[in-house]
């Protein structure tokens, strides 16, 4: 199902107001995973099993902007798997295209990497595979760029994967998230890969877990399975969790972003 991103003229203004709105709670961000320069989301991080929801991944970053997003997540897959920034030019591109912050994670494996991105316009960095082959690159980055550098907590059978999830030879995903911690890192994302791609449920008991061992000074996200507005709210009403990233369910259709955004404005305003 192709999604048609509208002109960059759409309801902007209003989207503004119901970003500056909705910060406080819980962020929805809107998920732009690249391959071979095109948008595309994968299932359960299976290479084989890709849908393709765009060519023009300025325009669709130009798309959720439109409708409120404050943030966009991009991932280059073919980084992911190779170390090789393959997907810079379509990176930049979104980021030139949107005034909202843009992070990025997938293939970004060394200070140079990490130095030549935020120089570039992204807002902030996850690091992945790099953060368990190299823990220590992870500490001096933190300390070279406070609050931009984080890591992805992507796991299957409760391990961390790397190279693009196709190796599961990773550690235990609550040792990773506490010698991340340790290190500096400034935000933490968790998914569980099989979850990924499914739209039956993002892992609330795994974030959970982890929020029981992640300080409040660090951000806590939560990605994968999301499939229905019921979703967003059950994330929403987790006594930790600071942003959600939602990919299949926005392109299908199966989550409205402004509907989402409404509802989640609609429960901070209600009597606790």
């Amino acid at each position: 199902m192709a999604v048609e991103p509208p002109t960059r003229a759409s309801a902007f203004p209003e989207a503004r107001q119901v970003r500056h709105a909705i910060i406080a709670l819980v962020e929805i961000i809107p998920a732009i995973d690249l391959r071979g320069g095109r948008c595309v989301r994968l299932y359960q991080g299976d290479y084989g099993r890709e849908t393709v929801y765009g060519d023009d991944s300025a325009a669709m970053a130009r798309h959720w902007q439109n409708l409120g997003a404050s943030r966009l997540h991009v991932v280059d897959l073919d980084g992911a798997r190779s170390g090789d920034q393959l997907n810079a030019a379509a990176v930049r591109a979104i980021v030139e295209a949107v005034d909202i912050p843009v992070e990025l994670g997938g293939g970004v494996r060394s200070l140079a990497n990490i130095e030549s991105w935020l120089a570039s316009g992204v807002d902030r960095v996850y690091l992945g595979t790099a953060a368990v082959e190299d823990p220590e690159m992870v500490r001096e980055a933190c300390l070279l760029y406070p609050g931009r550098v984080g890591v992805g907590a992507d796991a299957r059978e409760g391990r961390v994967a790397m190279r693009g999830w196709e190796a599961d030879a990773g550690p235990p995903v609550d040792d990773f998230v506490r010698r991340m911690v340790g290190a500096g890192a400034a935000f933490v994302s968790y998914t569980d890969i099989t979850k990924d791609g499914t739209l039956e449920g993002p892992d609330l008991e795994g974030i959970a877990e982890l929020a029981a061992i992640v300080p409040r000074s660090v951000e806590l996200i939560l990605a994968g399975g999301v499939g229905s507005l019921e979703d967003v709210m059950a994330a929403a009403a987790l006594p930790r969790l600071d942003a959600l990233i939602v990919g299949r369910a926005l392109y299908d259709g199966r989550v409205d972003l402004r509907e989402a955004l409404a509802a989640l404005v609609a429960l901070d305003r209600a009597p606790r």
